[in-house]
């Protein structure tokens, strides 16, 4: 049964990152259910912290691609590691797309899926629903305030308190949540009694042929956003990639561009800085490197990257730094290694298996990556249950 769904998201192409490439996902998998599809989202403005050439100047903005419908509208850009002034770009967005409303009184959406975080969005959305008198599904992909508190983001204080309530809220005003891990249901179990659904944020189903390791040394990737949660400057200061005998391959943008960049005009750091590319590049990109590198500065309750999927559609094997449900699923589906966050020691030892791996071990690696993207991790599969949670309640 087809739906007239909404989608509000903080995120959305063409800016990067998982978050935003996640949201797309949804949105074009639900489509291709023959759902009608609207997307929600701020004027492009992530990770760069300014609001795209493209949408300068402009309150709003509406635009249909693919066949979805995106109503964009008016955010404080921010990428100010402040708390206060980050809090302000979220209510900026928070407030001004209230102006949509107008667009859905006549004709009312049948459901609202809403991102949560961050919070303030997601409590201002759903509020929005209510008012609308329309149903609603919360997506949340990571438990905030506990990730930002295990993050060292923000510490336990009035803020975290404050924020800690309004993630309470957020859940009861839900009629129904789903989350990207086990972990997260299980938390927000112990808040609520809903309806739950666990939604892998996993790329389109796309078969690969399996890789081999490419002679020279070891070429290790990452792709993504350069920032606080992933830690990337403290690993490249921390290991010596040209000693172990790898390269390391970054590409993305983010609060630590400047320092990663620095270090990569020195040859003898073995590490090399690309930009930022399209999501359509840069899997291509990607496929060209042997081992795809996925790290967390912390340990962070619920997180399940959603670069471990991609990195299984690809067949490149996979580099690990974090804990929890995600290391189980490696270790499950023996697609790469894995080691605790700041452990730079079993990092090192893990680079240097990966490095002395002979040719057969690597493509039985890529073949398992792939493997489980066919059979399990891939977006078609993940929509058959949506659609079916969706059509139920």
């Amino acid at each position: 049964m087809s739906k007239n769904i909404v989608i509000i998201s903080n995120y959305y192409p063409p800016e990067m990152g998982a978050a935003a490439n996640r949201i797309k996902n949804l949105a074009e998998g639900l489509k291709d259910k023959g759902n009608k599809v609207t997307v929600i989202c701020p004027l492009p403005n992530y990770p760069k912290g300014k609001i795209f050439e493209k949408y300068k100047n402009k309150f709003s903005v509406n635009e249909s691609i693919d066949g979805i419908k995106i109503k964009r509208f008016w955010i404080f850009p921010s990428k100010s590691e402040k708390a206060i002034v980050r809090l302000f770009s979220m209510l900026s967005f928070a407030w001004s797309f209230w102006f949509s409303i107008f667009s859905f009184i006549r004709k009312k959406p049948d459901l609202f899926i809403i991102q949560s975080p961050p919070l303030l969005v997601a409590l201002s959305g759903l509020l929005l629903t209510k008012v609308l008198r329309c149903k609603n599904i919360l997506n949340v992909s990571d438990i905030w305030p506990l990730s930002a508190l295990e993050l060292e983001v923000i510490k336990k204080g009035f803020f975290y308190s404050f924020l800690e309530k309004i993630e309470k809220v957020n859940y009861k005003l839900a009629d129904t949540i789903i989350g990207q891990s086990e972990e997260i249901i299980a938390h927000i179990k112990g808040v609520v009694d809903k309806e739950f659904l666990i939604y892998r944020n996993v790329p389109n189903y796309r078969e690969y042929p399996a890789k081999e390791k490419s002679s020279g040394n070891l070429k290790i990737v990452y792709a993504g956003l350069l920032g606080y949660a992933q830690g990337i400057l403290n690993i490249c200061n921390q290991i010596n990639f040209k000693e172990i005998g790898v390269e390391l391959h970054i590409y993305g943008a983010g609060m630590e561009e400047d320092e990663v960049i620095e270090l990569s005009k020195n040859p003898e750091n073995n590490i090399f800085f690309h930009g930022i590319k399209t999501a359509e590049e840069i899997k291509e990109e990607i496929r060209k490197y042997d081992i795809g590198f996925v790290p967390l500065k912390n340990k962070i309750y619920g997180a399940v990257p959603s670069k471990i999927f991609e990195l299984m559609q690809l067949g490149v094997p996979i580099l690990y730094v974090g804990s929890g449900e995600a290391e189980e699923i490696i270790k499950t589906q023996k697609v790469g290694f894995f080691s605790e966050p700041n452990n730079f020691t079993a990092l090192s030892k893990n680079i240097s298996r990966l490095n002395n791996m002979d040719n057969t071990t690597y493509s039985d690696y890529s073949k398992n990556s792939i493997n489980a993207h066919i059979k399990e991790f891939n977006l078609e599969k993940q929509m058959d249950k949506l659609q079916n949670f969706i059509n139920l309640n």
